[in-house]
């Protein structure tokens, strides 16, 4: 049976990873539906919120350019909410299978917990149903920084976008989708390639998360009423063999994640009493 893909993502139904996934997963012969933010969602990991209105989420239909007769929707929610809403039938007959992603920028290292790409994945796969989280390497700390500081910075960052290789992370994760089916509903792939030509891709590599992320936050002014944050890249150099140190020598990188595991190695004996 051809799986059910529900393509989503934490940059908003209109950004250029989500179209490219979509059309890679229709190219594939896959069945496909789309769901996403109406607005930017970055930053919102799992988090279930959403925008009601007479006690219903806002749903608009989004048709995405080149992909006529796929059901694709604007969602006034987060991307963990609709990846929810989705295994519960929101769109349809639920996906056995959701894609999140194309991100605008890497999601490696612990910051994973962070991200909405991979909080979608992991709601998703809380609730029984495979996920894959897919990312773009096209941010450097600056560039972060400069997006956050504004919608007219953000929207002069993104005039670059549809010259990204978005068919490379695209490529990539749909290449992986067979593993994916293969292994423990429970997993989540985290996918990352460079923003490079297929064809220049040193290959695919699995890669341990690094022990930090891409970029790290830091307060970069405090003072009455306000807080000014700022992203800068990590002081301490990247182990060899972790997501980020393979994504910067130019491999795709896949990590197999899982959102909550018991610690079995806490001592918490004597508490039967």
């Amino acid at each position: 049976m051809t799986p059910r893909i529900l393509v989503t993502n934490d940059d908003g139904i209109a950004a250029a990873g989500i179209g490219a996934l979509a059309r890679a997963a229709v190219d594939r012969g896959l069945e496909v539906v789309v769901a996403a933010p109406l607005e930017e969602a970055s930053g919102t990991s799992a988090a279930l919120t959403a925008v009601e209105r007479e006690g219903h989420v806002v749903v608009r239909d989004h048709p995405l350019p080149g992909l006529p007769g796929v059901p694709a929707y604007g969602v006034g929610g987060s991307p963990g909410f609709i990846a929810l809403i989705a295994v519960h039938g929101a769109f349809g007959p639920p996906p056995s299978v959701v894609l999140s992603g194309i991100n605008r920028g890497a999601n490696a290292g612990r910051a994973v917990l962070h991200s909405g790409t991979v909080g979608a994945a992991f709601t998703a796969a809380a609730n029984g149903c495979r996920a894959m989280a897919v990312s773009l390497d096209v941010l450097s700390a600056g560039e972060a920084t400069a997006a956050s500081g504004g919608a007219a910075v953000a929207a002069a960052a993104r005039v670059r976008d549809p010259k990204r290789h978005w068919s490379t992370a695209a490529r990539v994760a749909l290449d992986l989708l067979p593993r994916l089916l293969a292994g423990p509903a429970e997993s989540v792939l985290n996918v990352n390639a460079p923003d490079l030509p297929y064809g220049r891709l040193l290959g695919v590599r699995r890669g341990s998360l690094a022990g930090f992320g891409q970029v790290q936050m830091t307060v970069a002014e405090t003072g009455h009423g306000f807080v000014r944050t700022s992203l800068e890249e990590p002081g301490q150099s990247v182990p060899p063999g972790t997501d980020l140190a393979l994504l910067a020598a130019g491999y795709a990188t896949v990590t197999a994640v899982r959102a909550v595991t018991e610690a079995a190695d806490v001592d918490l004996s004597g508490l039967d009493g």
